[in-house]
């Protein structure tokens, strides 16, 4: 949909979209919220600085909404077509070393890996997991609520953009 039609579709038509997009009620709330935009830029600002304040709960309520990186997200949700699609960097070959990794990542810090895999290879994700393998707990929590806040304002500009009638 456009700007226009994001600005005037009803509250609860579009709340499962933007949840789509980053499952924290209060991102979604904020968005309904403050509508009408008169850009991308601001709606997309806005989202961004919401995401940014996301607290424990709230990031892991949405990495329950996230496959783990290298698994091919079943269904026909927008969700899990939106995770095939920012994971198509993600090879045969690449899924047992990034599955191992993804073991290793979950017993360190009991959650599942997340990274804004759109545009990344790989090998690029395999190198940012092993990296943050050495992160502290508060520096991997700040790094995941970033990659959160980046991979929801990426699914807000495919609402706007997909053709969806009012």
């Amino acid at each position: 949909m456009d700007l226009r039609a994001f600005n005037a579709v009803p509250a609860e038509r579009l709340r499962p979209m933007l949840a789509a997009c980053c499952d924290v009620d209060r991102w979604v709330d904020r968005l309904i919220a403050d509508r009408p935009y008169d850009d991308l830029a601001a709606l997309t600002a806005l989202a961004d600085r919401t995401a940014g304040t996301f607290d424990d709960a709230e990031v892991a309520k949405a990495l329950a909404a996230h496959p783990r990186i290298g698994d091919r997200a079943p269904g026909a949700s927008t969700e899990a077509a939106w995770s095939r699609d920012e994971q198509a960097g993600v090879g045969d070959d690449a899924r047992a070393a990034l599955a191992e990794g993804n073991r290793s990542y979950e017993d360190r810090f009991g959650r599942v890996f997340l990274i804004c895999a759109t545009g990344l290879s790989a090998a690029e994700m395999l190198a940012a997991l092993r990296q943050r393998l050495g992160n502290d707990d508060a520096t991997e929590r700040a790094v995941v609520r970033d990659e959160l806040r980046k991979i929801a304002v990426l699914r807000l500009t495919k609402v706007v953009d997909q053709e969806v009638p009012v």
